[in-house]
């Protein structure tokens, strides 16, 4: 199926999956190793230690697929893995039996017994690896740990760390076409980072702002890594197929329209909260070249990003992109599947067709 094999190359690519090697030294675990880090615990005295998630490209596939089944409510899941240095190594994800809404998920009694059988088991065929991390889904609304999470993380630091907490939005993942995902750790409680200030912005709902920024430096996160192996290549092309077919079966535009409504509803209320800060406004004064001030690198960037126009903009410009994305992958799957040539009696009486091509490139040229 050359298609699937080309669209799980465009995948990979759009997601930096890289190939480890040697190809099973990654999936190796050495009770003994194992042993002697958790013993040692340099993260119980580094609160900023790791630095990198490293998900499996496997255990990435089904966690999206889980956090697509969900929408528009939360999913939760467990994720297996084992430390290597600095580096949270995420081997292998299963989905937990729990309670969602659309804003919030919850783990009750039969969640928690359903993970001490499933780790049990996994003991008893040799799948030694520790529960690393969880993970759940943010409908639409981004990667970042509200006061909910940082409280379920933070106690889960304390009494099983080394733990990591994945967050995965699945509509901005089918908009967008790359994953978009987030790996957090807490700080202990009462910590001040020394690098504390205001966070990169991220486009987030209006109404989800005031819960991010009174969290955001209560964690922080981990540079993400997606990786593959030749062990994993058969199941990783199962899996594959499911998500290829569901992807393929969907219309961004129709699947995410509740969504991009939303997306729309709230660029609307950040341009009027914006509106007020403009008309307050007045052009400066100019200044002569000798008289400005040195400006140092960055201060303009976090200037702008501050702006509440300049947000606004940016988060049009998100809505545009991932709206062209879904018209071109629409148009595309109309191009190899949906179009055919008008039947006709002579060539001369055929009504014009366009090409593939001419289709394509139309879907290009808009926006």
């Amino acid at each position: 199926m050359a298609s699937s094999s080309t669209a799980m190359k465009t995948f990979s690519l759009a997601n930096d999956i890289y190939t480890v090697s040697p190809q099973d030294e990654i999936y190796k675990f050495d009770p003994d190793t194992n042993r002697r880090i958790l013993r040692d615990s340099p993260w119980a005295k580094d609160p900023h230690y790791f630095k990198t998630c490293k998900i499996s490209a496997t255990a990435l596939i089904k966690m999206v697929i889980h956090a697509r089944s969900g929408v528009p409510y939360e999913i939760m899941g467990l994720m297996q893995g084992k430390v290597m240095g600095t580096s949270l190594v995420i081997l292998d994800s299963f989905a937990l039996p729990v309670q969602g809404t659309e804003t919030r998920v919850n783990a009750a009694d039969e969640a928690n017994e359903y993970m001490v059988q499933y780790m049990e088991l996994s003991n008893k065929i040799g799948r030694l690896e520790n529960a690393l991390g969880w993970y759940h889904s943010h409908p639409g609304y981004g990667c970042w740990l509200s006061g909910i999470d940082v409280t379920t993380q933070l106690n889960n630091q304390k009494f099983q760390d080394p733990f990591v907490a994945v967050v995965i939005d699945p509509n901005r993942t089918i908009s967008a076409g790359k994953v978009d995902i987030g790996a957090f750790r807490t700080y202990p409680e009462n910590y001040t980072p020394p690098d504390a200030a205001a966070s990169e912005y991220q486009s987030i709902p209006l109404n989800k702002i005031e819960d991010f920024g009174v969290h955001a430096n209560q964690y922080y996160s981990l540079d993400v890594q997606i990786f593959k192996s030749s062990l994993d290549e058969e199941l990783l092309g199962l899996l594959w197929n499911k998500y290829w077919v569901n992807t393929l079966s969907q219309s961004a535009l129709i699947s995410n329209r509740a969504y991009a409504v939303s997306q729309l509803t709230d660029l609307h209320q950040k341009l009027v909260k914006a509106q007020t800060s403009v008309a307050a406004t007045r052009a400066p004064q100019p200044i002569l070249n000798e008289d400005r001030p040195v400006q140092k690198k960055g201060e303009e960037k976090k200037k702008d990003d501050g702006n509440d126009l300049a947000k606004a903009i940016k988060d049009g410009n998100k809505i545009a992109i991932e709206a062209q994305h879904g018209l071109i992958a629409q148009v595309l799957k109309d191009v190899i599947f949906s179009l055919r040539p008008e039947p006709s009696t002579s060539e001369s009486d055929a009504a014009p067709t366009k090409s593939a091509e001419e289709v394509l490139d139309t879907a290009m040229s808009i926006g």
